[in-house]
């Protein structure tokens, strides 16, 4: 039998997510049946007298409807808790950590972080033909399946195949689009995205952003010197990278500023002792607004010291109207030049905003040089290549997210760079920011013929230190640098300072268990395997020591909308452990359920005594027997409370 995530991701379309969200934003433009009437959606367009059919574009590629059809299915992964992180050093943590492919961790995180991110800063493969992109994905689906689901012939069929594993555009484009789509529903109406790219796709990257973004949400494209200079390889050495940033909603994204650094306060002087403190002389004359000059703007001034009339630029005006320019005046606001006479007006540090705006060319933000000696610094050795300094990376987080208390993603997290530079603001300013990082178990070896790993090319510094793979490097960066955080800090650190995390593997079940799954029969009376030990950290091996109920739960829990630190009350019938979440959901995952457990059940919420709107059970624990005898005890209830079903 097939999985309800299987049977959903069957009838998926290429424009199933984008009617998903039409439905969730307008929902008056839908039939009774589902479907979208696009008759009085063009009414309503001419109503409001807008025009439907003005210039636009479009970005298109090969493999596009196929990246469209990504970002509407289900996800075909489990999350299993590693426990021995969870319960361990990490158990009173708010940050998260998840290894897998960011595109399932993506997919998960719809039901319970949708329009909850405060900001996304990603820095993806770049494409650049020296294997720092291979496409990861595959086409999971057979030719036939594919043609009958696009509507494409041979021919079509073999140039979408052709993208894979291709680091052409279109590979790069459809391995990037479903992702953008699905992080751009996690943005809260605050939030923003920042994307790090180079110039292989920077011009695709920003067409794609803005196809799912809107032109209007476009922020900025900022310029980065990742080098002191330039490189020597070429008649021009390339020494920058871009940083596209887009927010969600640009009439409510909340941005912040860059703190002033020490050249842009000691410019503010105090010569004459003002009570006021540190100031800064700005010009009197501004010219007039649309070319016109008030003729109240433009009048003369008496300087108190020479006696001497001083009038505005020609062609200007003075800031001030005549009253309040006499009130500065007398109240030392507006004093006079010892070289010319003429009069100022003294800027006051502190009247100032409280920091400063960021450039668009980033030329004192931190080289990769220093991103690599913080690496080296924390592990000995340059584990990692490439990664962000956290310098650059701080000053993003400070302007991308004006409060202290927001939650950051980064699905393509690398060594965790950004944990790192928001662990480093926390302690600085005494935030609470959170994180969620993402990172695919890359391995730093490959095996040969003979059955030894060999390291590869990139990761033989990693592989030598004992890192197997990249999620690795990139959880160990994170104790290593809330470890030197604390060391650092060790009298001024804030009380509240979160220096760790829980860790969640997206794991595919193993072809065994597939294939047991697509052999259940729900109408055997007899189960012959325990289906939910299947799904334990050693049956899908991997560590963590989670059962396969701890991983069953968790998942459903994030299908149901919970947070990772939602409270689960275990509740006993007889020898059976059920699960209880807010009085609202009762989680029934294991074998051993019978009728002695469902007249418990029913006697429970009969009198009261448990409050819940739903049982939610795992189908293949249980035979058609104990299932009917449950659903009609159920129905019986006055009370209504409803059996959900999930295979």
């Amino acid at each position: 039998m097939q999985t309800d995530n299987e049977k959903y991701n069957e009838t998926v379309q290429p424009n199933t997510a984008f009617l998903n969200e039409l439905k969730d934003k307008l929902p008056e433009f839908f039939t009774r049946e589902g479907s979208f009437d696009l008759e009085k959606f063009r009414n309503q367009l001419k109503d409001k007298n807008i025009n439907e059919l003005s210039e636009g574009y479009q970005l298109d590629f090969i493999g596009k409807d196929y990246a469209r059809r990504q970002a509407g299915e289900m996800p075909s992964t489990v999350i299993v808790p590693d426990e021995k992180q969870n319960q361990g050093e990490g158990k009173n943590s708010k940050n998260l950590f998840f290894t897998g492919d960011n595109l399932e961790v993506l997919r998960h995180l719809q039901n319970n972080y949708q329009n909850k991110v405060d900001m996304i800063y990603i820095d993806p493969p770049y494409n650049t033909g020296n294997d720092d992109f291979a496409y990861p994905d595959s086409f999971e689906y057979s030719d036939s399946k594919l043609k009958d689901m696009f509507g494409i012939d041979d021919d079509r069929l073999e140039k979408l195949k052709s993208i894979e594993g291709n680091a052409s555009h279109s590979a790069w484009l459809t391995f990037m689009f479903p992702r953008i789509i699905l992080a751009h529903r996690l943005l809260s109406d605050e939030g923003c995205l920042f994307v790090s790219i180079d110039d292989n796709e920077v011009e695709n990257l920003k067409y794609l952003l803005l196809s799912i973004f809107g032109e209007n949400n476009f922020i900025a494209q900022l310029i980065w010197k990742r080098r002191a200079t330039a490189p020597n390889d070429n008649n021009i050495g390339r020494n920058h990278e871009y940083i596209l940033a887009f927010a969600k909603n640009n009439e409510k994204v909340q941005l912040g500023l860059l703190p002033r650094t020490g050249n842009s306060i000691t410019r503010y002087k105090n010569p004459d002792h003002d009570p006021r403190g540190r100031w800064v002389a700005s010009d009197l004359s501004v010219n007039g607004k649309g070319g016109k000059l008030a003729k109240s703007t433009v009048y003369g001034i008496k300087n108190p010291y020479n006696g001497k009339i001083y009038y505005p630029n020609e062609g200007k005006g003075w800031i001030f109207a005549k009253d309040k320019m006499d009130n500065y005046i007398s109240t030392g606001r507006v004093s006079f030049r010892q070289s010319t006479g003429r009069p100022f007006l003294k800027r006051y540090l502190s009247e100032v905003r409280n920091g400063v705006t960021m450039p668009t060319i980033l030329d004192n933000f931190g080289f990769s040089q220093d991103s690599s000696k913080e690496i080296k610094k924390l592990f000995g050795t340059n584990v990692f290549d490439y990664p962000k300094p956290t310098q650059l990376l701080k000053a993003i987080i400070k302007v991308g997210m004006k409060s202290k208390d927001g939650l950051v993603m980064d699905f393509f997290a690398g060594s965790s760079s950004t944990a790192d530079a928001i662990m480093q603001l926390n302690n600085d300013d005494s935030g609470n920011r959170k994180f969620i990082m993402v990172q695919l178990p890359e391995i730093t070896y490959h095996v040969n013929k003979n059955g030894k790993e060999i390291p590869t090319r990139g990761g033989r510094a990693a592989y030598n230190a004992g890192y197997k793979s990249i999620d690795e490097i990139s959880r160990e960066r994170i104790r290593r640098a809330a470890k030197k955080i604390r060391e650092d800090n060790e009298l001024t650190l804030p009380e509240n300072f979160d220096g760790s995390f829980k860790h969640y593997r997206v794991v595919k079940p193993v072809k065994q268990t597939l294939e047991e799954i697509e052999d259940f029969d729900p109408n055997n009376t007899n189960l012959f395997t325990n289906m939910v030990d299947s799904f334990s950290s050693k049956s899908l091996s991997v560590d963590g020591n989670a059962t396969g109920e701890q991983t069953i739960l968790t998942t459903w829990l994030v299908k149901d909308g919970y947070p990772f630190d939602t409270d689960v009350e275990e509740v006993k019938f007889g020898n059976y452990s059920a699960h209880k979440v807010e009085d609202n959901r009762l989680y029934l995952i294991n074998e051993g359920w019978g009728a002695d457990q469902t007249k418990e059940l029913l006697n429970r919420l009969g009198t009261h005594q448990l409050e819940i709107q739903s049982v939610v059970i795992f189908g293949y624990s249980f035979n058609v027997a104990e299932l009917r005898e449950l659903e009609n005890g159920l129905k019986q209830l006055d009370s209504k409370v409803t059996l959900i079903k999930r295979y």
